[in-house]
């Protein structure tokens, strides 16, 4: 089996669950959807959230889900990105700038498959790395 078809499990499409956010940066989203798919030998990240203040975000990203960093246009906050397949349960992202990781996502199924749990750390300038946790639930499959 190929990495992109081990992915199967984080596939489909996901809400938030706001009252387990836990954030060290920022303030917990109000609401939002994280939806995973296949797009050929890529992955494709849609997330959309409501912000404490109300106000609409959206993030969309592809990867290959190798492990290999590739260029990425993150603005000035990153300037590539990899996508590792831990294993069935564990899906990993680092963003990079100028070859040094500036935040790590670890996306972790239960072991019902109907939850998804994500941390998110950010390794800011000044030496700290907050984490903010979220867990998400299943609302449709791929």
């Amino acid at each position: 089996m190929s990495a992109i078809e081990d992915c199967t499990g984080f596939l489909g499409t996901w809400t938030l669950l706001p009252a387990s956010c836990v954030h060290e940066q920022g303030d917990p989203p109000r609401e939002g959807q994280y939806r995973i798919m296949r797009q050929g030998k890529n992955l494709r990240f849609d997330t959309s959230w409501t912000d404490a203040t109300g106000e609409r975000h959206e993030i969309s990203f592809e990867a290959r889900p190798n492990g290999v960093a590739m260029p990425f246009d993150g603005g000035g906050l990153a300037d590539a990105l990899s996508v590792t397949l831990v294993s069935e349960r564990q899906l990993d992202s680092t963003a990079w700038l100028n070859g040094k990781p500036v935040m790590h996502a670890r996306r972790t199924l239960s072991d019902s498959g109907r939850q998804m749990t994500i941390s998110q750390t950010v390794n800011l300038p000044d030496g700290t790395s907050p984490t903010n946790w979220s867990t998400y639930e299943r609302v449709s499959g791929p």
